[in-house]
């Protein structure tokens, strides 16, 4: 039972990775992968930038940093769980047709490739 260390910037910049708002998430051809950005930048530097507030308040005062982490928490995970629930509609509606439509072998193994590859990433969390 060690103690788990909170990520430092680079690797909280790295953990948001997947598409930015209003980029295609769309699979097939255009797409390289789940590999791209959850969260934009602007994001995840308003959190960090939030973060380090809360930290360089704390000796003044120590509530109201750890109050304003907790928010920042809340709010990231928040966030998290859109952009996931976001690709996840964008993963099901590239395979899941309606009417004659079928999906082809080679898209169905690129959507398979798409939810291994964020799943894989969010257990790594």
């Amino acid at each position: 039972m060690g103690v788990q260390q909170a990520p430092r910037q680079g690797e909280l910049r790295r953990m948001s990775e997947s598409t930015a708002p209003g980029k295609d998430v769309g699979l097939g051809k255009k797409t390289g992968g789940s590999g791209g950005r959850l969260m934009s930048h602007d994001e995840t530097d308003k959190w960090t930038l939030r973060l380090q507030h809360a930290v360089a308040g704390f000796v003044d005062e120590p509530r109201e940093s750890v109050e304003e982490a907790d928010e920042v928490l809340q709010e990231v995970a928040a966030r998290f769980a859109d952009a996931i629930t976001q690709r996840r509609r964008t993963l099901r509606t590239s395979w899941q047709t309606t009417g004659d439509d079928k999906a082809d072998t080679e898209q169905l193994r690129l959507v398979l490739r798409d939810y291994r590859e964020l799943s894989e990433r969010l257990l790594r969390l």
